[in-house]
């Protein structure tokens, strides 16, 4: 018997600045509305859904940054979502900042969780690529702080949940190949992935054209590469002055796209996915046992970079006798 999980895609549009949580928690209850009238079993959110994306500001004060953290969940705010998930029988992803004590320290995280179809908490994971700058850069038409506002994550797990294998990661981390095989080597079927994006690359303006293209392109790389379902969902449109990509999609281990959405606001696309059909590329071409020689990647942990050690240290020159 196949095991079908119907998934949809709970794209955001835009959040402003000053809406509450109240607000944008009324949102994501009635897109799951209308995914659980398509049938679905699952529902997943963007990146930082509770809020805008702060980390487009140069924040001094650290109340008002640990405003847009969520100290515990679910909490007030959030708690009508869990209840209808739990009344209606969908699970979601859903990405939020993480305001955590660790050692008696504050400790902040780029968060998502996993909640099944009862309502309970089934998987957490704390994001792991951090992209942007740490410092005020204000040459740039808006910042990207995340290095300043989030500390990394611990690593990809995998969670038996939805009567599958299910993978977490967020934005940045899609543009990995770690990420997937990392997650596939512990046998995810499914890896969900919300993201913000923005058009623009400061850094590389060059890219701008190419942000859809290369959003899905590393989605479809790990999907077909470690024969997983891959789901990626964004808040798009245009937030605070910032346009942002949609392109949320579900593709299947094939590669193949197959099921999106088609504008850049609230909007849900569902998929039947049959977490079966993983098995026809993972016992085939990406049969992990019968084909990977790990002796040979050892590079990929030794070393960080082209020049740098896993530690930070330079990589000895090689010498010549």
């Amino acid at each position: 018997m196949s095991r079908i999980l119907n998934v949809a895609l709970g794209q955001l549009g835009p959040i402003a600045r000053a809406d509450s949580r109240q607000r944008v928690v009324g949102r994501l209850c009635e897109l799951m509305r209308e995914a659980h009238a398509c049938g679905a079993h699952l529902i997943v959110y963007p990146e930082l859904a509770l809020t805008t994306f702060f980390p487009r500001w140069y924040i001094e004060d650290q109340d008002e940054i640990d405003s847009f953290f969520e100290r515990e969940m679910p909490n007030a705010a959030t708690q009508p979502l869990f209840d209808l998930a739990r009344a209606l029988g969908v699970g979601f992803y859903l990405g939020y900042a993480e305001l955590a004590t660790e050692a008696g320290k504050p400790a902040r995280y780029n968060t998502s969780i996993l909640v099944d179809r009862q309502g309970r908490i089934v998987g957490k994971y704390r994001k792991v690529h951090l992209p942007g700058h740490r410092e005020h850069e204000p040459w740039r038409r808006f910042q990207h702080l995340e290095k300043r506002y989030f500390v990394p994550g611990g690593g990809f797990g995998v969670s038996e949940a939805f009567g599958g294998k299910i993978g977490m990661a967020i934005c940045n981390d899609r543009r990995w190949a770690e990420t997937y095989r990392v997650m596939g080597l512990q046998g995810a079927e499914m890896v969900l992935i919300g993201y913000n994006t923005p058009v623009h690359n400061a850094p590389a303006p060059e890219h701008d054209d190419l942000s859809l293209f290369h959003n899905q392109l590393s989605m479809q790389a790990g999907a077909y590469q470690n024969g997983s379902w891959v789901v990626g969902v964004a808040k798009a449109g245009v937030e605070e002055g910032v346009d942002s990509i949609g392109g949320s999609c579900v593709i299947a281990p094939s590669g193949e796209v197959v099921g999106a959405c088609l504008t850049k606001g609230d909007e849900v696309a569902i998929a039947r996915c049959d977490l079966d059909f993983c098995a026809v590329y993972k016992r085939t071409t990406f049969n992990f046992d019968a084909h990977r020689q790990p002796h040979a990647y050892r590079m990929l942990v030794e070393r960080r970079g082209e020049t740098l050690m896993a530690d930070g240290s330079p990589v000895a020159a090689a010498g010549c006798d």
